[in-house]
């Protein structure tokens, strides 16, 4: 099933978590000045995109997301650099683009550090390619990434940003998340994972996040609810961080009171942030 396209939730709230923890450990990681670096994107999408387009204007759920955080001006440290990064990306002022994790990472990344994605839908992996332009550093393949991850791990760099972020549109992608995670660590035991999921009242998730915490490694798991967990649909989204950079947990546990207050409703449980420590 290939129905999922990302481009209706772009700039949603999910979005804002992932792709804060996205921005934190890539500025860590390209800190080491000099040393290459590699990212990978099993699930990569259309690289960035337009609000404006019949996708993102549909539910415009960006206007819970990343619309919130735009006008204020006293946002954390670690929260302004993210949404300066999406700012960079609208040159005229307006929230009218919104940049997908590679587009994200492109940013952040210098000009000898490569970039690998994954996109399995041919729609997608089409716009993946026509964003990335001639970009020499990206690297861009119509594959399945969970199976991708298998042949290009460990990568000949030895350092490594993986992000994991199925879609969740059928319920094998949850095993299927945790054991790409798990046979990645297998090969590449030093590399840095971000493992993103959806919070929703199914079983499913409750034995992904049962699985990953029982995982025998330095991590860091964060959720961010964003109403009431009772009923339908998704409340909140999380993140799981395998070998986090070590001002990680700090860093969130500034943005996540914020987070929370800017983006949940009165009645959504509270955010929650486990290890690394």
């Amino acid at each position: 099933m290939l129905s999922y396209r990302h481009a209706f939730h772009a700039g949603n709230h999910a979005d804002v978590l992932k792709h804060l923890v996205q921005v934190l450990v890539l500025e860590y990681l390209v800190q080491k000045t000099g040393k290459p670096l590699r990212y990978i994107d099993t699930h990569a999408g259309a690289g960035s995109y337009d609000l404006g387009d019949a996708f993102a204007s549909k539910n415009r759920e960006f206007e819970s997301g990343i619309a919130r955080l735009w006008p204020r001006n006293d946002l954390p440290p670690a929260l302004a650099r993210y949404v300066n990064l999406v700012r960079g990306c609208n040159p005229g002022g307006d929230l009218s683009r919104y940049p997908g994790s590679p587009a994200i990472a492109a940013k952040i990344l210098q000009r000898d550090q490569r970039l690998q994605l994954f996109e399995l839908h041919a729609d997608d992996a089409a716009r993946l390619r026509r964003w990335s332009g001639r970009d020499r550093r990206i690297q861009v393949a119509r594959e399945d990434g969970f199976a991708a991850l298998k042949a290009v791990l460990p990568p000949p760099e030895k350092r490594a940003l993986v992000v994991i972020d199925p879609p969740y549109e059928i319920k094998t992608d949850y095993a299927g998340a945790v054991a790409a995670l798990r046979l990645a660590l297998r090969k590449f035991a030093t590399g840095v994972y971000l493992l993103w999921y959806p919070l929703l009242q199914r079983p499913e998730v409750v034995t992904l996040v049962r699985k990953l915490e029982s995982m025998p490694v330095d991590s860091l798991l964060v959720e961010l609810p964003v109403r009431a967990a009772a009923g339908a649909g998704m409340y909140g989204s999380g993140m799981f961080v395998v070998n986090p950079p070590w001002v990680l947990r700090a860093q969130l546990q500034d943005c996540l009171p914020y987070l929370h207050a800017a983006l949940a409703s009165t009645d959504a449980p509270s955010w929650r942030l486990c290890g690394g420590e």
